[in-house]
């Protein structure tokens, strides 16, 4: 039984023949909170082993959160939540029952890859689940046969129709042969004739395995009453708990529908009655709307094909469809916002244009979604309407406090639209909608999640804008009840329209007794006829036949890591990438175009150079020389050298870019008025600096000398040639391109394969398909592992493109050790692919990960990398970020291979920094990606 302590009293009667003592999942004062909104208020709940429960209501009242909690996708945070006899709690009881569970979110495909065929979708959860690839063929075979998809298997899941995304969605929930089966919303969205195949599939399922617990959320009460046991809820609360029958006889009620009213709280039902639609008055004989074969084409796909019908004024027309069919591109093009490809549509016998301004403020559209302005109060966006509209400035209060008044949105003009209840959100849409008095409202799915009460009381709005003012009225719905209500609808179909006509007389005319019934007749013949949509599974034949030698399959199971879970994101990234060509090319030739601009056009200005001094001399001249070194703002001086070997080693090692030589004789020379000769050693693997170095000794030079003169002959004047010899080290060519494109090749590399990584796995998230991380055994590690893998190879690409271009188009030569060079970049693009994903594991937005990633590389690797200024130089929190970035490291590598002829004897203490770095990100990323929803 389906037990409520908080209702125990009310639930009436309980059929004691269907008691077990295994209990699937028990919930005990559970509450949860969003903020300082409450989406489950305390609510306890036992649900035995192999019953089909419902939990019935409107969005927003908790039932898609009980769901969340009972499946592990969300953090339980109050009360008591046990699946499979143990704590959610619990992470280790909760990774060990995740096999057997299956969940299949809220959400038209939410589950499903729509770059992904029908098979790759299955064979992705198949390889989640651990299974081989003669067990995932067998098991892929009998759901498609069962589902009627098996002649679908080949086509991309996002070209499938609403019900056949529900049955992929369903199969891969299904592949692993689940204990509990967890469906949000199943059928919302879908067509009648789909989602009767999905319930004569769910039933067949239930046959095969009797003890399969199945546990669904619904907001259409007609399908409420197939339910073994029923939990209504509203606010948070359960409201009963029963069989449909025992809520009928508890309600004293005839439909569900009406029963789930009659359990609502005295306040939320008040005033409510049942609907009187008066006949409709004829208002001339111009008709309001006309299409004529109307047609869009987006490329080769056809949306809406051939539509003609015609909608009289003040008439109620219903255009019935499920998500895809082209309702919404219609009512778009009699809009004016897309223009039609082919056909005609007119507004009041004008043709429709979407600039003619005239025409269009006599036309009210209300979107599918909520489309104001959810950071502003409900006055405000009413004002902004009505300005938007050009409403006089005297009108307009006058105007806003009618419609509050008749839409009862007086109470919450203070109140942000976003945080409004969803029946007053919609009333709010309304009557924006209608601020300027439109002559025709056309209303796109305009109560889909609204609460019976609320959808009753926005249809006595409609009526009275139909009836009394003569507004025509071109409303989209999945309800049929609401249908019924309608004047006369249309019944459309993967882009045509099959039926204009009355809901009585479509009913009658296909000999039915519901309109419900029709539309799936009409909707067997159109698929019988152009054999686009799935036909009709006989799912008992295919899931009791064995397909395959069922008693090898291995049931799912828990691990601490799998490698083919692993590969199964691997592979499918790979997938997605390869089939999304705009930005597998700006992946590929992204770099190819970057590299000439940085590479020819970067340089900068230098100072604080690092540099030691080898005194021969050692004498007072000498000392006063390198005094005038150390004084100036461009130089800082070391530790002096002691031998020629040593100004090579630390030249070599990077920690001076300059040497200064000091000969024997030096302070002789120069009292003797003679020229001296200073040698100057110039690090030159960096042309732009080094030229600037050389420029700065020479002056500083020609300066003591001009100065020693003046003080010792009174002249400054004496002819005599500046003699300083200057020897530039690892780049004699003295070519700036030689310096650059080393360093390109690490900037380009920490920026591109990280700001990739990142929006690939926040894409996720976005999409919601981050649900089958929450909810299948796929470890943190495995997850994110998997997901690195394809951009890490793609980052190696990158690498040897760019390393080609410098060989072959820039000419830089490579004197270093190529393998060294090798190891570095496959180390360097771990690292900066486990950056991207520790930005993508804390942010929720492709937008956010962009601009973190762009700013967590790109800055620091220009700053503290060694481009613009040695790392020797720096100081402080600028040499400790230095280290903190891989990209020095790499620049190091880069840098030194081409130009400097290190190799790994040299180079190994970088290979070893950017080697930590990788155990380092992933377990920063692991700490901070949600295997939950908090």
């Amino acid at each position: 039984m389906v037990d409520s302590t908080e209702n125990s009293n009310n639930t009436g009667s309980t059929d004691t023949s269907r008691e077990t003592s295994q209990v699937a999942v028990r919930l005990e004062d559970v509450t949860l909170r969003y903020g300082k909104v409450a989406a489950l208020d305390g609510i306890s709940l036992e649900i035995p082993v192999g019953q089909t429960v419902g939990f019935i209501g409107p969005d927003g009242v908790g039932k898609s959160s009980a769901l969340a909690l009972i499946s592990g996708a969300r953090k339980v945070q109050d009360g008591t939540v046990e699946t499979l006899g143990g704590s959610m709690k619990d992470a280790k009881h909760r990774n060990a029952i995740l096999p057997r569970i299956a969940y299949m979110p809220q959400g038209l495909g939410k589950n499903l890859y729509m770059d992904l065929t029908v098979r790759e979708n299955l064979e992705f959860f198949g390889r989640l689940f651990g299974q081989g690839k003669r067990e995932r063929d067998e098991r892929i075979a009998r759901l498609v046969a069962a589902t009627g998809l098996d002649p679908f298997t080949e086509r991309p899941a996002g070209k499938l129709s609403g019900g056949m995304k529900q049955k992929l969605g369903l199969c891969c929930a299904l592949i692993h042969d689940p204990d509990i089966l967890i469906l949000d919303e199943p059928t919302t969205g879908v067509d009648p004739l789909s989602r009767q195949q999905f319930w004569q599939l769910i039933d067949a399922i239930r046959q095969t395995q009797s003890q399969m617990t199945v546990l669904v959320a619904t907001a259409y009460m007609d399908e409420a009453a197939r339910f073994d046991r029923l939990i209504a809820m509203n606010d948070g609360k359960v409201l009963a708990t029963g069989t449909a029958d025992e809520i009928l006889e508890r309600t004293g009620t005839d439909t569900l529908e009406a029963a789930f009213i009659a359990l609502l709280p005295e306040e939320e039902r008040q005033g409510h009655h049942e609907l009187n639609i008066p006949e409709r008055t004829i208002h001339g004989d111009t008709p309001a709307i006309v299409a004529e074969h109307l047609t869009k084409k987006f490329g080769d796909f056809t949306a809406v094909d051939d539509v003609s019908f015609r909608i009289e004024k003040g008439e109620i027309f219903g255009f019935l469809g499920s998500n895809g069919c082209g309702k919404t591109t219609t009512m778009k093009m009699l809009t004016g916002l897309l223009n039609a490809s082919e056909g005609m549509a007119e507004l009041f016998g004008k043709p429709v244009d979407g600039q003619d301004i005239a025409l269009r403020n006599r036309v009210g559209y209300m979107s599918q979604a909520f489309s104001l302005y959810s950071e502003l109060t409900v006055m405000q966006n009413l004002e902004l309407h009505a300005h938007l509209f050009h409403i006089p400035k005297d009108k307009i209060k006058p105007r806003i406090k009618e419609l509050s008044e008749r839409f009862g949105l007086g109470p919450y003009h203070d109140d942000l639209s976003e945080r409004l209840p969803l029946g007053v959100r919609q009333r709010l849409s309304l009557a924006v909608a209608i601020i300027h008095n439109p002559e025709i409202l056309i209303l796109d799915e305009p109560t889909s999640g609204v609460d019976p009460v609320a959808r009753d009381g926005f249809w006595e709005l409609l009526v009275e804008l139909s009836r009394d003012q003569g507004v025509t009225i071109f409303i989209s719905t999945h309800f049929m009840n609401e249908a019924e209500r309608c004047d006369r609808i249309s019944l459309m179909h993967a882009g045509k329209v099959l039926i204009s006509d009355t809901p009585d007389a479509i009913t009658k005319g296909r000999g039915c007794e519901t309109l419900e019934e029709a539309f799936i007749s009409h909707l067997e013949e159109a698929d019988g006829e152009d054999g686009q949509s799935a036909p009709a599974p006989a799912p008992e034949d295919a899931l009791s036949a064995s397909n395959g030698d069922q008693a090898n399959w291995k049931p799912a199971h828990a691990s601490l890591f799998s490698f083919r879970r692993l590969w199964a994101y691997s592979l499918r990234e790979t997938m997605e990438l390869v089939r999304d060509p705009i930005r597998l090319m700006f992946a590929l030739i992204g770099t190819a175009i970057l590299m000439p601009v940085f590479g020819w056009g970067i340089t900068f200005d230098v100072e604080n150079l690092t540099y030691a001094v080898l005194d021969r001399d050692q004498s007072a001249e000498s000392r006063t020389y390198t005094e005038n070194l150390s004084g100036s703002r461009y130089f800082e001086a070391q530790e002096p050298l002691t031998s020629i070997d040593d100004l090579e080693a630390r030249l070599l090692a990077g920690e001076i870019t300059l040497a200064i030589e000091i000969p024997p004789g030096f302070g002789r020379d120069v009292g003797r008025g003679s020229s001296p000769e200073i040698g100057a050693f110039i690090d030159g693997s960096m042309p732009f600096r080094a030229e600037t170095i050389h420029g700065y000794v020479e002056g500083i030079h020609q300066r003591y000398l001009s100065e020693h003169l003046k003080r010792d002959v009174g002249s400054s004047d004496t002819g005599q040639p500046l003699r300083i010899e200057t020897r530039f080290r690892y780049n004699q060519d003295f070519k700036s391109i030689y310096a650059m494109v080393p360093s390109v090749i690490a900037l380009l590399l920490v920026f591109i394969p990280a700001v990739l990584m990142a929006v690939g796995v926040v894409r996720e998230k976005e999409l919601g398909s981050i649900t089958n991380l929450y909810v299948t055994p796929v470890s943190k590690l495995e997850f994110l592992w998997g997901k690195q893998l394809p951009y890490v190879a793609l980052g190696l690409i990158n690498f040897f493109l760019m390393s080609a271009m410098a060989l072959f188009w820039f000419e830089v030569p490579l004197r270093g050790n190529g393998l060294t060079l090798l190891i570095g970049a496959i180390l360097f693009v771990t690292a900066t692919t486990g950056l991207g994903l520790l930005i993508s594991s804390f942010t929720s937005t492709q937008i956010a990960a962009l601009f973190g990633t762009a700013i967590a590389t790109m800055v620091p690797s220009v700053m503290f990398s060694g481009m613009m200024q040695p790392v020797s130089s720096l100081e402080g929190v600028s040499a400790l970020m230095s280290k903190a970035i891989p990209t020095s490291h790499f620049m190091s590598i880069s840098v030194g291979t081409f130009t400097k002829a290190l190799g790994f004897a040299e180079l190994y203490p970088e290979l070893i920094s950017l080697l930590i770095f990788f155990p380092a990100l992933t377990l920063l990323s692991m700490l901070l990606l949600k295997k939950q929803e908090a």
